[in-house]
């Protein structure tokens, strides 16, 4: 057994990650001093990391420089939309703050439901799009089959203006099926990846830590 040398400079940061981890866990047993104090020092540290992230990446590079370089226009809808986030403060203009809220949320909303149609609409059907080119591999022919197939049958299953019967009623039970697997494959890879997350923290205390494994 190797345990780690605190008295290293890397020694010193794996049993402070050690510790940390440590008392994250001890919240399986209940919750105590030792996982309020690590789960406070990650808020703390995701803040801080925050805040420096939009200071060097957003306000220097598109506030603090160009007013520098001379653009002294900046300074008027920084300054007025500031300002708005502090009537929240003041009770008779309270309802100011709701404009710059609501400039946020709109340039938001506009610079991501683009990004989102594209990426979950468009795409997806040219995915099931089955031409020739499709068949050039008799195994991707299959699954662009498949493909087409399962969104048919799924955006059947939704289809509630009509009573399912006839035609509709198998198509729409073969799309739960897909919609099961869909839903499956995602809990198991939801399950997975907390699982090797866990399965990692084990390996670095009884490896980086303790040395009882290699």
């Amino acid at each position: 057994m190797n345990i780690a040398n605190p008295l290293t400079p890397e020694g010193i940061w794996v049993w402070v990650a050690a510790i940390l981890t440590m008392a994250v866990f001890s919240f399986l047993y209940r919750e105590n001093p030792f996982y309020r104090f690590a789960e406070h020092l990650f808020v703390g540290i995701a803040n801080g990391y925050a805040i420096t992230f939009y200071w060097h990446r957003i306000l220097v590079p598109y506030l603090f420089s160009p007013v520098s370089q001379g653009q002294k226009l900046y300074l008027i809808p920084i300054a007025m939309i500031g300002a708005l986030y502090f009537t929240r403060f003041i009770p008779k203009v309270s309802w100011l703050v709701r404009f710059p809220i609501a400039i946020a949320l709109g340039y938001g909303a506009g610079a991501s439901i683009p990004r989102s149609v594209d990426a979950t609409i468009i795409q997806q059907l040219k995915a099931t799009i089955v031409t020739r080119a499709s068949f050039a591999d008799w195994q991707q022919g299959v699954w662009a089959v498949i493909i087409l197939l399962g969104v048919i049958c799924t955006i059947s299953y939704f289809f509630f203006s009509s009573e399912r019967k006839g035609l509709l009623k198998p198509i729409s039970y073969v799309g739960v099926v897909f919609i099961m697997v869909g839903f499956g494959a995602s809990f198991g890879y939801t399950v997975m990846a907390r699982i090797s997350l866990f399965i990692g923290r084990l390996q670095f205390l009884l490896g980086d830590w303790l040395g009882l494994i290699r």
